[in-house]
């Protein structure tokens, strides 16, 4: 197994990589250093004189032989993981660890090392260029090159931490999950989430379901039989797709289908489930495969979590909020009549399927209002898919099927590298995700569950946390206007009719979010960049749902 280091240059990378290299009694590797050997001149007059299209070659020759070895640390260029072939290599060499710092920290950082005569590395043409300030181009970069590195399975702040301290951090990751990765060439694993109660890969791709389910079980270890859990509109495909892909691995499936809606998410609902279960005699060894969007994941990862204390989990996403939210991170909830998923437990699953052609079956309204989720992702943590989805909005609302799969991938590992970092929201990372959920949730609550679909609810929610953000001095009013415009393009509400004012706020104080009587806030400071905020006002909030149209 190998530690492989990412990051911008500036993070950290080479310092941290040799104390941990030192601290395992591994051999460490710099694979600029590498390449500097290699070639007999700095990376500096690599760029100069032979290009960059040349250093790029050198650096995959460079990765793929630092990554091959076992027992290495590895520490890679900032730019590395950007190439294809080099992240495949990075993501199944062992554990892929992200340095994170701020704009400015890396600046001031990269000005040090630039000022000391005797260093000539590659971030020099960072600092030096005439196009453009450094610190802008430090931006755009770590912007475009974002979503990469958020495939890392673990990502450390490095702003306020000493070089040691970084190194404990790594040792520890490396202790608790480095035993639990698997070195494979997967082209369809999308993020493999490190969680402290289970480790489990999120594979995405275009029709693998009936291809792929069955042999992704047995490879988890997961060989009891199946207790199938979909809704009546999923049975026909996806659930006899699934049923031929179980038998053809030799898995014996069951199902229990329910009635389609967020009605099904309930007490009474589970409670059938429970009997079904108990009648056919599961046992610990048997595994809930949740098949369909968001209901039908929570009201099985619930049932999962609850019955014989705790079954494995499958979650098989056809929707696009499954896909790219509610299938990971291990969230499993009912609904009760004072509010949604009030009732529930974390309860990680064992593998996520995702089979991105299904979207091609939904009707157009339940397409759309998946993308709201989507879109809050770039929101709240991706200033570079933001632009994606400005740019290749058509490409997306018609599901061409490369450009649609690696959005969703792109989704998934945001979301995994958040629930890697902050399983059960105690750090306040998780968190973030709520963004819109607030007022989304209380839009549900006061419609009956009825008259918005959840993503609708949240398109309306984050609408209204942009106007909150505004007016309390946290929201600009240009990410205001450019988050209303991408609401609209993928035809999402921004505004809502018929929800009576009193009883979304009475639903929003009993949201789960609430902490000490007081809801807590996610606003956004700028594109891609979120934050908690609590003590809101309620002329504020009352303000709000009426500029909404809540009456």
């Amino acid at each position: 197994m190998t530690i492989i280091l990412t990051g911008f240059s500036g993070t950290g990378k080479t310092s941290v990589g040799q104390r941990v290299a030192r601290a395992l009694g591994w051999e460490f590797t710099d694979t600029d250093e590498f390449i500097v050997q290699r070639v007999g001149k700095p990376i500096s007059r690599i760029f100069a004189e032979d290009g960059e299209s040349a250093f790029r070659e050198h650096e995959r020759q460079a990765v793929a032989t630092a990554c091959g070895r076992s027992g290495a640390v590895v520490s890679t260029g900032g730019g590395a993981i950007m190439d294809d072939a080099n992240r495949r290599i990075m993501l199944d060499a062992g554990l892929l660890v992200c340095l994170e710092a701020r704009p400015e920290i890396i600046y001031d950082r990269l000005q040090s090392t630039v000022a000391n005569e005797d260093s000539d590395t590659s971030v020099r043409p960072l600092l030096e260029t005439s196009e453009q300030d450094p610190l802008e181009r430090i931006e755009s970069l770590k912007r475009e090159r974002q979503w990469a590195y958020a495939l890392a399975q673990w990502t450390i702040p490095t702003d306020a931490l000493s070089v040691e301290q970084i190194v404990q951090e790594i040792l520890r990751t490396w202790r608790r999950f480095g035993p639990r990765l698997i070195a494979r060439d997967d082209p369809n694993l999308a993020a493999t989430v490190i969680a402290e109660s289970n480790s489990y890969p999120v594979t995405v791709g275009w029709d693998i379901l009936e291809q792929q389910l069955g042999e992704r079980m047995l490879a988890a270890g997961l060989q009891g039989r199946a207790y199938v859990i979909c809704d009546q509109n999923v049975i026909h495909p996806y659930g006899r797709m699934a049923q031929r892909s179980l038998h053809k691995a030799g898995i014996e499936a069951h199902y229990f289908i329910f009635p389609p809606g967020e009605a099904s998410k309930s007490l009474a609902t589970a409670e059938a489930i429970y009997g079904w279960l108990a009648e056919r005699q599961v046992e610990r060894r048997d595994t809930i495969v949740a098949i369909g969007g968001g209901v039908a994941g929570d009201l099985a990862g619930f049932v999962a979590a609850t019955y014989l204390r705790g079954l494995s989990l499958v979650q098989v996403s056809t929707s696009l909020v499954a896909m790219v939210d509610s299938s990971i991170g291990g969230k499993t909830a009912v609904d009760l009549p004072a509010g949604k998923n009030l009732v529930g437990t974390f309860h990680q699953p064992s593998l996520v399927l995702t089979d991105v052609s299904a979207l091609t079956t939904l009707p157009e309204r339940a397409l759309r209002e998946g993308w709201a989720e989507a879109l809050k992702h770039g929101l709240i943590m991706d200033a570079s898919l933001v632009e994606t989805y400005e740019s290749r909005a058509d490409g997306l609302l018609s599901l061409e099927p490369e450009l649609t799969t690696e959005v969703v991938a792109r989704n998934v590992a945001l979301k995994a590298r958040v629930v890697t970092q902050d399983e059960k929201e105690t750090t306040g990372l998780r968190m973030l995700l709520n963004y819109g959920h607030t007022i989304g949730h209380g839009v549900e609550a006061a419609s009956g569950y009825e008259g918005y679909l959840h993503g609708e609810a949240v398109a309306i929610g984050m609408a209204g946390a942009a106007k909150l953000g505004l007016r309390m001095g946290v929201t600009p009013g240009d990410v205001v206007e450019r988050q209303q415009a991408l609401l609209r393009r993928f035809g999402l509400p921004d505004r809502m009719e018929g929800v009576d004012k009193e009883a979304a706020l009475d639903a929003m104080a009993h949201d789960k979010k609430s902490s000490s009587g007081q809801v807590n806030w996610v606003l956004l400071e700028a594109i891609g960049r979120a934050t908690s905020h609590r003590g809101v006002s309620s002329e504020n909030v009352d303000s709000v749902l009426t500029e909404l149209g809540a009456s």
